[in-house]
């Protein structure tokens, strides 16, 4: 329905209990989101930099695909800040978030939406644009419009919150002369100019040149490189990068190779990437986890058994080395062989054939092995569970596989990367993550490490509500807000509320026990790694501040909780 005065704005309070600002920290949250105060200045500068190197155009489509992102993502806290009201009022969370993160003022004049059937109108008056007064005093009056950035928020805010194309026009700036700015939105086939409108919205001809060329260097590259630039593992960390850099080395020969890593850590992907990094790549790549099969099926699955050779056996069927000929097998769990299976499993590295169960003969396999193991093989020798020569066998080049607690670095683009398959698997679209999500996800022990992660991501994707960004509390349960005081009314940074403890009592015990502020600093770390188990993050969590900050204040120590023993699951 057309409006002619719409109602005064709601109350902004909701949306300011989202800000916090974490001074201990140094950092700034809108709901999930970090945010950032910026100096106009520091964002003149840019503009003058783009203006004089890239010109106009370009520097108009840099801004207004900036200001389209960050819309989108304030978009994605409309309908789940405010789910039971009004369509304005649910509306209007873009505008006065647009005003609270100190854009613009801004005036709704019209708000005409039907999501149903996707009609929009909307004009809005701005007054005070932070990019209008920027430009006009370092470019003087111009004879265009150039609030870039807030025609972009406002097109991405609109067209996410709608669920399609909605492009803003100004056709009022301050920056050209008029009294104040004046926006009109519609959707995109309704304005005579949209290809013209919608050319800001896209990669600028620079951009899109200089992305070409760099396809086509991406493309002769991949044609001229060797395939070891063609696995699916991800990973940028340093930690990463050792372990890959030992599996390319050892994927160009035939060498045995050992995985070894915590559970989860990803020791399949990582000898899928060696059979594909190796000259045997256009072979079979076979796996087969041994800890999965019986003790009693083991050697007929490894090495296949002729008819008759057991009872069940009413057919003669080839086993896994025989169908890896040629190329990998891969042996997952071989600390879990059981000894009689270990001994024939070291005569066929060592003679390089396979004899079936119940066969006469033996037949020759050219197979390069690759084991793992989240177990310590050492231990196992020497409490003879595992046979020393089958182990000097396979030990010949161990390729360690970091736990995912040391590849921090490699946790945002695996959750990326994850987000895609589940979203495609299930047939949804792809849930953003949060800034917030992402930190808590830095902050996790993962005892269960990528295979953990799979499962978080997976979940969140399920439940993933359309339009809305998933935060951390849909990826761990019970976690709280970001720590820091909210902004009041005034705009003033609310109070910090006064503490519950009673602290003149507690003064008095410290002062009386003979002990010091640190003391008690450190029995307060101690006893929150105690109650949750040695797992830091979750103690970090309890005591309301970072793991960091944790993993320091206990380094301080010189009796640290961190050289006791941690139970599985947590990380010392």
């Amino acid at each position: 329905m057309s409006k002619t005065k719409l109602p005064p704005l709601p109350s902004d309070a909701d949306l300011r209990r989202l800000i916090h600002f974490s001074t201990g920290d140094g950092r700034i949250w809108l709901a999930g989101q970090r945010m950032v105060l910026v100096h106009t200045a520091a964002l003149g500068a840019l503009r003058r930099e783009l203006m004089q190197g890239v010109g106009p155009e370009q520097s108009r489509r840099v801004f207004t695909r900036a200001g389209f992102a960050a819309g989108e993502r304030d978009a994605a806290l409309a309908r789940q800040i405010r789910p039971q009201a009004t369509l304005y009022d649910m509306f209007v969370v873009g505008p006065q978030l647009h005003m609270l993160e100190g854009a613009v003022q801004v005036t709704p004049l019209v708000f005409d939406a039907d999501p149903a059937t996707g009609h929009f109108r909307g004009e809005f008056q701005w007054v005070h644009s932070w990019e209008a007064e920027t430009h006009k005093r370092d470019f003087g009056v111009q004879d265009y419009p150039v609030c870039w950035m807030l025609i972009g928020y406002a097109s991405g805010y609109t067209s996410a919150f709608m669920g399609r194309p909605i492009l803003f026009k100004e056709v009022q700036c301050v920056g050209r002369g008029d009294a104040c700015c004046h926006i009109v939105g519609k959707p995109r086939e309704e304005w005579e100019d949209a290809e013209d409108l919608a050319s800001y919205f896209e990669p600028g001809s620079m951009l899109r040149t200089m992305q070409d060329l760099q396809t086509q260097v991406e493309s002769l590259r991949l044609e001229m490189a060797a395939d070891e630039e063609r696995t699916e593992l991800i990973g940028q960390s340093e930690a990463f990068r050792r372990a890959y850099a030992l599996l390319q080395t050892g994927a160009r020969t035939s060498v045995t190779v050992l995985l070894t890593g915590e559970t989860g850590v990803g020791k399949e992907r990582f000898a899928r990437a060696l059979h594909a990094l190796s000259p045997r790549s256009d072979k079979p790549f076979v796996a087969i986890n041994c800890a999965a099969i019986p003790h009693e099926l083991i050697e007929s699955e490894l090495f296949g058994a002729e008819k008759g050779a057991y009872t069940g056996a009413q057919a003669t069927r080839p086993g896994r080395f025989e169908r890896a000929d040629g190329g990998t097998l891969f042996l997952d769990e071989i600390g879990e062989l059981p000894l009689q299976a270990q001994a024939k499993l070291l005569r066929v590295l060592q003679e390089g054939e396979v004899e079936r169960l119940g066969a006469t003969h033996s037949r020759k396999v050219d197979v390069r092995l690759v084991a793992a193991t989240n177990r310590d093989l050492e231990a196992a020798v020497r409490d003879g569970r595992f046979r020393a020569d089958l182990y000097y066998r396979v030990h010949v080049y161990p390729v360690p596989i970091p736990p995912l607690r040391e590849r921090l670095d490699d946790i945002e683009p695996l959750a990326s990367a994850m987000l895609e398959r589940f979203a495609a698997l299930h047939g949804k679209p792809v849930p953003l993550l949060t800034d917030h999500a992402y930190a808590a996800l830095r902050a996790h022990d993962w005892p269960g490490n990528v295979r953990e992660l799979e499962n978080l991501v997976e979940r969140a994707v399920i439940l993933a509500r359309p339009g809305c960004a998933v935060d951390a509390a849909d990826l761990f349960p019970g976690i709280g807000m970001p720590s820091g005081v909210p902004v009041d009314p005034s705009g003033q940074l609310a109070p910090r509320p006064g503490s519950a403890l009673d602290c003149r009592s507690l003064l008095h015990k410290l002062r009386t026990c003979g002990e010091s502020l640190d003391d008690l600093e450190h029995g307060l770390l101690t006893e929150a790694v105690d109650m949750a188990r040695g797992n830091l993050a979750a103690a970090a969590r309890m005591l309301g501040i970072s793991r960091a900050q944790l993993s320091y204040r206990l380094g301080r120590g010189s009796d640290s909780p961190r050289t006791r023993a941690a139970p599985a699951g947590g990380q010392p």
